[in-house]
């Protein structure tokens, strides 16, 4: 028998489970998915848009994987931190590969960034997704105008969000508390703004469509801003991809803007050069335009323009962090590696692997997971002769909960899952995510042993 740790729950992690019990050369492996929070899912659970209900349903296969007679969900352990170190998890299994992706967001480095009203997307994606960690009550949507820093797929959710009618998010599982300042919201005006120009913008056609169906917002965009980058004027040569990006925004440049509640303003080639601070707390955003320099980068032109914003959220990018007892490429944000190994000294590690984006940087889409994990699972299951020589404990559970830890298996899982299915039938609502540690370890506790 073959033990494997797979260390994080999202898709990185359970396609790595899958490609190792699906295969036939090596028959009896044994797969504990391990992660810090006690549900499963990772970022498609706490990630993804509540409004996002195909991408979603991505659960469902999943928990197919995690459903899996040799596999095992182990959640409420955090692996890889000081307290449960790597050489510690080697003691316990035959391998362990780490799936624990890109944890923190990049950040401008501006004067004004850490103004209070100023917060990355990720902070408030993960106060509405019902993180646990984060403030249920800590997003102050009292305010007129708000800013959202970049032009990706997570930009355009939180701006997404920010322009919804909070009655449009009833049907969903995002979190009460969450709901009922969104409720409250007086948000007017949502900027979002790029520093390079619309055929270089990372959002996705279909998430950038979903902003002009939006049935409380209008969608406004200035045609001489976009004018600047040459290739709106004529967008034959683009890929595929960009090329209907920017046939969707010129679109919406002839069009006249309706009047509604909320008025969505994407701006581009504006780069933020400084938050500016009324009474203490973030007023405005200041931006210098730029023109194309060649290469796919811009220069600064010496203009600058002002937009009003009491809220301003960054998304610029992710950035994988040091693990303990594990080596890391801090240019990279990545752990060495080479195939899935973990390289020490240059040398492969024999027992430790990476996937996801610890392992390749944060890109791609959920897909991209699939043969990142493959490729690390063949790598690990090349190695199997020699690593079932090695002496792992007999039940890594046992030893854990003896360590004072308290994992919550599947049945704690389907306990909570069960609770928040009576949360939202006691608020006259689907499903609703319990937001707060406490709650969800107490609906887990009746399964611990």
């Amino acid at each position: 028998m073959l033990r494997v740790a797979v260390v994080g729950s999202g898709p990185s992690g359970v396609y790595t489970a899958q490609a190792l019990v699906q295969q036939t050369a090596v028959p009896d492996v044994r797969v504990h998915v391990l992660d810090r929070l006690p549900c499963p899912y990772g970022l498609v659970r706490y990630g993804v848009a509540p409004d996002h209900e195909k991408i979603k349903s991505l659960q469902g296969t999943l928990r197919t994987v995690l459903e899996h007679e040799r596999v095992t969900f182990v959640g409420n352990i955090a692996a890889a931190t000081p307290e449960l170190p790597a050489r510690r998890l080697l003691d316990l299994y035959h391998a362990v590969v780490y799936c624990v992706g890109a944890a923190t967001d990049r950040r401008l480095g501006i004067p004004g960034e850490d103004l209070p009203g100023s917060f990355s997307a990720t902070e408030f994606v993960s106060w509405y997704s019902a993180h646990p960690d984060a403030d249920p009550g800590g997003f102050a949507l009292g305010v007129r105008s708000a800013v959202v820093i970049g032009v990706g797929n997570v930009a355009v959710d939180v701006a997404r969000i920010l322009a919804r009618a909070a009655g449009e998010l009833l049907p969903t599982d995002v979190p009460q508390p969450a709901l009922d300042l969104l409720s409250g919201s007086t948000v007017r005006e949502v900027h979002m703004v790029g520093r390079r120009g619309p055929s270089q913008a990372k959002f996705t056609t279909k998430e950038l469509r979903e902003l002009g169906g939006l049935p409380q917002a209008s969608v406004s965009v200035d045609p001489a801003e976009l004018s600047l980058d040459p290739a709106f004027l004529d967008p034959s040569a683009l890929p595929t991809a960009l090329r209907r990006n920017v046939e969707v925004l010129r679109g919406w440049a002839a069009a006249p803007v309706p009047s509604r509640k909320r008025t969505l303003h994407l701006r581009f080639h504006l780069r933020p050069v400084e938050l500016l601070a009324d009474a203490g707390r973030v007023a405005a955003v200041r931006f210098e335009r730029t023109v194309p320099a060649g290469a796919g980068g811009v220069r600064g032109t010496g203009t600058y323009e002002d937009i009003e914003a009491q809220l301003v959220l960054r998304s610029v990018g992710y950035r994988g962090m040091p693990l303990p007892g594990l080596p890391f490429d801090p240019a990279r944000g990545t752990v060495p590696h080479t195939a899935g190994r973990v390289l020490r000294e240059g040398l492969p590690s024999l027992g430790e692997y990476v996937a996801g984006w610890i392992k390749r940087g944060p890109t791609g889409v959920i897909g991209t997971n699939r043969p990142c994990a493959k490729e690390t699972a063949l790598s690990l299951l090349a190695d199997a002769d020699a690593l079932s020589r090695r002496e792992v404990a007999a039940d890594p559970l046992d030893v854990l909960r003896e360590s004072g830890l308290r994992p919550v298996e599947w049945p704690g899982w389907l306990a909570i899952e069960a609770a928040e299915a009576a949360l939202g039938s006691s608020l006259g609502r689907r499903s609703v995510k319990i937001a707060d540690w406490a709650g969800l370890l107490g609906a887990a506790a009746q399964n611990w042993a």
